[in-house]
């Protein structure tokens, strides 16, 4: 059964082994955490959780939304990504001016835009249709029990890696500098013109899929919602991604990010290994980066919110009963996973991020780079669909409403 056939098949009884070991794991790693390093980044570890538990339950993710749209038209989970920026921006761009939330200092992810970051969003968009998710998308049905998705991670990871072995390659290309909307337009008229291209798009989606299909998927309802047990309605997970965001950049001070950590990962496991000297590469002679590798783990808000995830997401399944790891991979996607995972990793170090940090997070920022990103990874999406035949994946067009969504 595929993933999109999961999100829709009846509910299950709640699976209490992996239950009871995903919620002690995040209630005792909260607990850890509080005692061995920070109440700020126990919070980030349950914020981390939270994102989990909303991803899974609402089966929100890019990849299969974009392939979905593409292929069938059906665009609920683009629109509700369209309601979850334009939650975002209005919760990010007064506090960003601002410059504080409640006494905490606060910073948007607001990066350059060039080359580098084109052809890395590219090679990112055309990872995630091989791969099979995106960089949220990896860790949540990773958590939730997906075996070839475990395996894009690994490569993930490492793609990351030698992407910031490599970083020489490509970091003298020419570029734009760094753009912040809000501050080159005013608070307000950039605030007016990101609602009202959020809103333009989901209009024209949504009559795309009128007329593709005679009807237009909801976002607020979904037959059988249940907060604990799911599925969600797309909106659920829209309202709640934008809050938990929000909430990581007032707990933090920046938004949410997650590829940062698997560089360090990967780094780390190299060094350990004896296998690279990382310090030495350019990558981490950035002076805001090069504390990542001697820090401890523990005290890595990223690290700690990516486990938090997949727990969280693990959570979700158990009580889905859908946590079920299926270790019959056909050989074709699985080398998908492998060749997918790298170029995730690679894109992303030369992007700037993924569709979490340099997408999501860099358009709620203000930052021009954020729609430089996804209008980059979208022409990637439409060769990695091509490509997918190739591997013996499946384009994700099934009639059933909804289908499709999982990555």
């Amino acid at each position: 059964m595929s993933n999109s056939d999961m999100s829709l098949a009846a509910p299950r009884q709640m699976q209490w082994l992996p239950l009871l070991l995903a919620s002690g794991a995040l209630v005792l790693g909260a607990a850890y955490v509080l005692a061995q390093a920070s109440g700020q980044l126990s919070l980030l570890w349950l914020v981390g959780g939270a994102l989990g538990f909303a991803l899974y339950h609402a089966a929100f993710g890019f990849t299969g939304a974009y392939r979905t749209c593409i292929a069938t038209g059906r665009s609920g989970a683009v629109r509700a990504q369209m309601l979850m920026l334009g939650l975002a921006v209005l919760l990010f761009f007064p506090a960003l001016a601002a410059g504080s939330v409640l006494g905490q200092p606060v910073r948007g992810f607001v990066f350059p835009a060039g080359w580098e970051l084109v052809i890395g969003a590219f090679i990112f968009g055309v990872g995630m249709q091989l791969g099979g998710g995106c960089a949220s998308g990896t860790l949540y049905t990773a958590g939730g029990g997906d075996t070839r998705t475990g395996i894009t991670l690994l490569c993930f990871v490492l793609g990351m890696t030698l992407g910031a072995w490599d970083m020489d390659r490509w970091q003298d290309l020419p570029a734009l500098p760094a753009i912040s909307l809000p501050q080159t337009l005013g608070l307000w008229p950039a605030l007016a013109l990101n609602l009202a291209v959020f809103a333009a798009i989901a209009w024209v989606l949504a009559r795309r899929e009128r007329r593709r299909t005679g009807q237009v998927e909801p976002l607020f309802e979904r037959r059988g919602a249940q907060f604990l047990t799911g599925p969600w309605p797309l909106a659920w997970a829209a309202l709640a991604l934008a809050l938990l965001n929000f909430a990581t950049l007032v707990i933090a001070g920046r938004p949410w990010g997650i590829t940062q950590a698997f560089a360090t990962w990967g780094a780390r496991l190299g060094e350990a290994a004896g296998l690279a000297d990382p310090v030495f590469w350019p990558y981490w002679e950035e002076p805001t980066r090069i504390d990542l590798l001697h820090r401890p783990l523990l005290q890595d808000a990223t690290h700690l919110m990516n486990v938090g995830l997949v727990l969280g997401a693990c959570l979700a399944a158990a009580l889905a009963g859908r946590f079920a790891p299926d270790l019959r991979i056909g050989l074709r996607p699985l080398l998908a996973a492998v060749i997918g995972g790298l170029m995730l990793g690679y894109g992303a170090r030369m992007a700037l991020g993924c569709n979490i940090s340099a997408f999501f997070s860099g358009v709620a920022s203000g930052s021009l780079h954020g729609w430089v990103w996804i209008l980059a990874a979208l022409p990637g999406n439409v060769l990695g669909m091509k490509l997918r035949p190739l591997f013996a994946l499946d384009q994700g067009t099934g009639a059933a409403a909804g289908a499709g969504r999982r990555q």
